[in-house]
């Protein structure tokens, strides 16, 4: 097979572009060029979508099957299916659960499409992918195979939302953790995603599928990642949600916040029923070799880096220091 893969340079781009070469599959990847290098044995084609007929040196070029990872772009997506769109046997585009119209009850309702750029407005997100499904769908049609992650985890991951915790642990000491208060929690590793993509791609899969892990309890996720990954003596200090919100922590992300913990309300974003996903093929990796590949990334990137999300150390035993006193 061989497969264009419009990014290649970063994460789940590059995930699906390590993913085929690995099977034995030619493979092509569209970017810049300028975040990332693509794995080794993939070609790089420089590209940049933002330019008129910025995919022009793609046009007319034979391809089994395309992924395209745009992120917040529907120009980015349109471009790309009215250019390499109709000679595409096979098309893959990645989109997010995000595009639901309410996180308080799991709903097929979407929201209204945004057809715009929004890498300048992340607020926009779910509305871009809207507009950028309906584009594939419109040109693609039974052709195309839609994807909606939830929390994408794993070895490239720099959002640290679910790194934070491994990294967290790891350094042991008393750590912050939010109480049990019935919070669930999902995520896909993406090695899984990036197998479930090029086997979709190798046996022309289509439609639209939600591409999420099991939902499970916060606390249990939690202690399963204590248990792998923390030395003997680490400490355990719950805190419960009010006591959090009084010291100023922030929920799932951003600056002073613990990730994953999310308010109960939005249950819909961790609570995606997996039995269609996997019944069309997606499988998951174990809990542990999660756990160790996302490790590895924030033992890369370095434990005292300024991070996305989480805690710092300080801010950290300053509320510790609160709770305790």
């Amino acid at each position: 097979m061989r497969l264009l893969v419009l990014g290649g340079t970063v994460f789940v781009g590059h995930a699906v572009a390590a993913e085929a070469l690995r099977r034995g599959h030619e493979v092509v990847c569209a970017a810049r060029g300028t975040s990332g290098g693509v794995p080794p044995g993939a070609t790089l084609v420089p590209v940049e979508r933002d330019a008129p007929d910025g995919l022009a040196a793609l046009a007319g070029e034979p391809f089994d099957a395309v992924v395209d990872v745009a992120k917040i772009s529907y120009p980015w997506v349109r471009d790309a299916v009215r250019t390499l769109g109709p000679t595409a046997p096979h098309w893959t585009f990645v989109s997010t659960i995000s595009v639901y119209a309410d996180l308080t009850e799991v709903t097929d309702r979407l929201l209204e499409p945004l057809p715009e750029d929004g890498r300048d407005d992340l607020s926009k997100y779910g509305g871009i992918k809207v507009a950028s499904e309906q584009e594939v769908s419109e040109h693609l049609g039974d052709r195309a195979f839609i994807v909606r992650p939830g929390l994408i985890t794993g070895p490239g991951d720099g959002s640290d939302r679910f790194g934070y915790w491994p990294g967290r642990f790891a350094r042991g000491g008393q750590v912050l953790v939010p109480a049990d208060e019935g919070e669930l929690s999902q995520h896909i590793d993406v090695r899984d995603l990036a197998d479930w993509i090029v086997t979709a791609s190798e046996n022309r899969l289509v439609g639209t599928h939600d591409a999420i892990g099991p939902s499970r309890p916060l606390a249990d996720v939690l202690d399963w990642i204590r248990e792998l990954v923390a030395p003997a003596g680490t400490e355990v200090v719950l805190a419960s949600s009010k006591q959090l919100a009084d010291n100023d922590i922030q929920p799932w992300s951003g600056p002073r916040s613990l990730p994953l913990w999310l308010p109960a309300e939005d249950v819909a974003y961790t609570s995606r029923d997996t039995a269609g996903p996997v019944a069309a093929g997606l499988t998951f990796r174990p809990f542990e070799d999660q756990v160790r590949g996302a490790l590895a990334t924030e033992e890369k990137l370095g434990l005292d880096r300024e991070r996305k999300a989480g805690l710092t150390l300080a801010q950290e035993r300053e509320v510790l220091d609160k709770l305790q006193a």
